[in-house]
C-alpha cells in the first residue's frame, strides 16, 4: 500500500476563503487507485517557508511515499511552489514534469508556462501539480502508468525486475 499526502498551496484555501477543488480532485483520483491511500491532506498559503517545512516534515518522517502538491506553479509573484520543492528534493525527476507539460500542451498552450517539478527526498516522491482540477486530473492520468513502479523502486535499495522485462 502506497501512502499519499496532498498539499494544497493557496492563500485563499489556507484562509478558508476558497474551496480546495484541486486538492479534492487529487483525493478523488487517488481513492480510485488500488494500493494507494491518502494519509495527509493540508493547505498552506503561498509562503515558501511553510511549504518547505511541511514537505520536509512529511518526507523525513516517512509519513508518505508520495506527496502531491497543487497550486503555486504559475508565473504569479506568489507562485513559489517549484522553488520551495527545489530546496527540499535531493534528486530531481525531470521526466515526470516534462511529460506532464508536453502532453498537456495538446490540450492547452498554457501548459508551457507551468513550472511544476518533481523529485525525491529520501524514499519519498514529490510531484508538483497545477492548481486547476482539470489540469490535476490530466496530469495524474499522464503519470499514472509509472507511479507504482517508481514508488516500488524508491522504497527498495535496488530493483530486480523492470516492468518491461
Amino acid at each position: 500500500m502506497f501512502e499519499v499526502a496532498i498539499l494544497t498551496i493557496s492563500d485563499g484555501v489556507a484562509q478558508g476563503n476558497r474551496v480546495d477543488t484541486s486538492g479534492q480532485a487529487i483525493r478523488e483520483i487517488i481513492e480510485s487507485f488500488n494500493d494507494f491511500t491518502i494519509v495527509k491532506n493540508h493547505a498552506v498559503p503561498d509562503e515558501k517557508g511553510e511549504i518547505i517545512a511541511i514537505l520536509e516534515d512529511w518526507a523525513d518522517s516517512e509519513a508518505a511515499n508520495l506527496i502531491f502538491t497543487t497550486g503555486g506553479t504559475g508565473l504569479g509573484p506568489r507562485d513559489v511552489t517549484p522553488e520551495a520543492t527545489g530546496e527540499v528534493i535531493d534528486r530531481p525527476v525531470p521526466g515526470i514534469s516534462e511529460i506532464m507539460r508536453s502532453t498537456s500542451m495538446k490540450t492547452t498552450p498554457m501548459a508551457m508556462i507551468s513550472r511544476q517539478i518533481a523529485g525525491t527526498r529520501g524514499r519519498c516522491l514529490i510531484i508538483n501539480l497545477p492548481g486547476s482540477p482539470n489540469a490535476v486530473r490530466e496530469c495524474i492520468d499522464i503519470i499514472k502508468p509509472v507511479l507504482s513502479h517508481a514508488l516500488e523502486v524508491l522504497s527498495q535499495d535496488h530493483t530486480q525486475n523492470h516492468p518491461n522485462m
